[in-house]
């Protein structure tokens, strides 16, 4: 009988960060567990991004105040690259090109970094690479081509879901994955990242709107407004959010602009 893997927990406590100096996030608190798809949705501005680039360290957003522990390891303390060896996963709302850098050299060095000479196993790298490239609707062509550049925004969405399927982190959050996004490939991304979606991880999706959520149908949604979390619920919040929008939420939380 195979044994079941542990359980792992995100847990963010009071989170404060700011930008330039302004200050966007106002304490948020938030805990993921593996085994869970959480959707965080809220209008443009409330913090979603900021609270994603914060939880990965990105140097530009400063955290000011508050805690995020991993499995109780102090998250904030670690580099970017301890984050991501910790377990931690961010697929970008705006991925970036790498000129020279082939998506397959760029996967495969991304897996090594969580592997050795002797855990890493090629035979089951290609064989999943390949399982993936056909949930995602990829051609294997793109494989040989620089990373991203010259890609359709379909395709550099569908390339940082791959990149998830293929490092399996312990959580992963996913900033806008349905941005720019035409209907079929909202449909593809979405499918697949359900599909991916594993007892012994953590999926974060963050979103505006609840087209994506209906093929991942999340076990819990998240609203943020003016930098905190201000109302959560179940996958029909999400209904409820696209039929009256976000001002109606608003109105519970103190000092927030209309």
């Amino acid at each position: 009988m195979a044994m079941m893997a542990s359980p792992h927990t995100l847990v963010v406590e009071n989170l404060h960060a700011e930008v330039a100096g302004k200050e966007i996030l106002k304490g948020v608190n938030l805990t993921l567990k593996t085994g869970e798809l959480t959707a965080l949705m809220g209008p443009n501005g409330s913090g979603k991004s900021t609270l994603a680039y914060a939880l990965m360290g990105h140097p530009k957003y400063k955290v000011t105040k508050g805690s995020v522990h991993l499995d109780g390891q102090d998250l904030l303390k670690l580099t970017v690259d301890q984050r991501s060896r910790a377990g931690l996963f961010l697929g970008f709302q705006y991925p970036q090109e790498v000129s020279g850098l082939s998506l397959s050299k760029f996967l495969w060095t991304a897996y090594m970094q969580r592997h050795t000479a002797q855990t890493a196993n090629t035979v089951e790298f290609d064989r999943n690479l390949k399982e993936n490239l056909g949930w995602l609707g990829m051609d294997e062509a793109l494989l040989k081509r620089s990373l991203n550049e010259g890609f359709s925004g379909g395709e550099k969405k569908r390339v940082e879901v791959l990149q998830m399927a293929t490092l399996r982190p312990a959580f992963s959050i996913l900033d806008e994955p349905d941005s720019g996004l035409d209907i079929d490939a909202v449909r593809a991304v979405g499918e697949t990242v359900a599909k991916l979606h594993r007892p012994d991880a953590g999926i974060l999706v963050i979103t505006h709107y609840q087209r994506i959520l209906k093929y991942l149908r999340p076990d819990r949604v998240h609203v943020m407004v003016d930098g905190v979390v201000a109302l959560s619920g179940g996958r029909e919040l999400a209904e409820e959010l696209e039929a009256k929008g976000y001002d109606w939420v608003r109105v519970g939380v103190p000092g927030a602009t209309a």
